[in-house]
């Protein structure tokens, strides 16, 4: 276990936490504008989203609701099992609102189609999809993002919310992990 987490621990920035704060207040104004006396909801895909949307909410700073959802399609390594599991699913009631889900990373498109479909058969009044790193690489199911943060090339990347088997969600930068896979 420990060479395991020697061997991950050699990571490289991506993308830096300036980059990111300067990206999320641009999302948060573009959003704002397109809710302008909406009240939205926003859904926040745990674990991953926590960082993202705590930010993003905050540079909001307009009225709000907040859910989050929970899925498993990981397991503990980095290839997705391709089997979507709902763990905790949405507490209040869509009807009528103007849904947005927040998600950290959409990669091959299982879990947000899997999310999108489930949300909209809720009636939510609109739903829109926010994610703050793309990577388009990996998609296998092409799924509308409406509000992108960044594209990320096809690497396993951790930081800012994103961890691998739980670890490295607290760094403040996306960063790369290196050496053997």
């Amino acid at each position: 276990m420990l060479e395991e987490e020697t061997r991950l621990s050699q990571l490289s920035v991506l993308i830096t936490k300036e980059e990111i704060e300067k990206r999320v207040t641009e999302l948060a104004a573009e959003i704002r504008g397109d809710y302008l006396g909406k009240n939205p909801l926003l859904v926040g895909v745990l674990k991953g989203s926590f960082v993202f949307m705590s930010d993003l909410i905050r540079k909001l700073n307009m009225p709000l609701e907040i859910d989050f959802v929970r899925l498993s399609s990981y397991g503990r390594g980095k290839e997705s099992s391709g089997e979507i599991r709902l763990l905790n699913g949405i507490k209040v009631a869509l009807k009528g609102k103007h849904v947005l889900l927040v998600e950290d990373i959409v990669d091959t498109g299982f879990t947000v189609s899997y999310l999108l479909g489930y949300l909209g058969k809720k009636k939510p009044s609109t739903l829109k999809l926010c994610a703050l790193f793309n990577k388009p690489s990996r998609r296998v199911i092409d799924v509308p993002i409406d509000y992108v943060g960044f594209k990320v090339p096809n690497t396993f990347v951790v930081g800012y919310g994103l961890d691998y088997t739980e670890k490295f969600r607290h760094l403040p930068d996306l960063c790369i992990v290196e050496g053997p896979q």
